[in-house]
C-alpha cells in the first residue's frame, strides 16, 4: 500500500507542476527533468528507482529553467507599459517599426503577437 501511495502522490505532484508551469523556462525545465529522470531511475532501478530520478530529475531541471530564466529577463525587460505594437502597411507581411522613422519591416514567417527587433533603431515591437 505505502509503495503504490507514494507513487501515485509523485505523479500526482509532477502533473500539477507539469500542467500549471508548462509556459515558463522553470516549469518546462522541471517537467522535462522529472519525465527524463523517471526513465533513467526505472531503467536502472526500477519503481522505486523511477520515483528517485523523477524528484532528482525535476530539481536539476527547475534550477536550469530558473537560470535560464534569469537570463532571459536580463535580456528582455518589458517597458512599464509593455512593448508597442507595430502599424501594418497593408502589405501582408510588412509592418511600420513604431521607434524612430517608422521603418517598413518584415515580418513574414513572425507569428501574431511574437516580438520583432527594429534593425534600425534596436528597439522591440510586437507584431499586430
Amino acid at each position: 500500500m505505502k509503495k503504490y501511495f507514494l507513487t501515485a502522490a509523485l505523479a500526482a505532484i509532477l502533473t500539477t507542476l507539469v500542467f500549471s508551469s508548462c509556459e515558463t523556462p522553470v516549469g518546462q525545465g522541471a517537467g522535462i527533468g522529472a519525465a527524463s529522470g523517471a526513465l533513467i531511475g526505472a531503467g536502472a532501478a526500477g519503481g522505486r528507482g523511477a520515483a528517485i530520478g523523477a524528484g532528482a530529475g525535476l530539481l536539476a531541471g527547475a534550477l536550469i529553467g530558473a537560470a535560464v530564466e534569469a537570463d532571459q529577463a536580463r535580456y528582455y525587460h518589458a517597458p512599464p507599459g509593455g512593448y508597442p505594437f507595430a502599424q501594418p502597411t497593408g502589405t501582408p507581411g510588412y509592418v511600420y517599426s513604431p521607434y524612430g522613422r517608422h521603418n517598413v519591416i518584415d515580418v513574414r514567417g513572425v507569428p501574431p503577437g511574437a516580438l520583432v527587433r527594429d534593425p534600425s533603431t534596436g528597439g522591440i515591437f510586437r507584431k499586430p
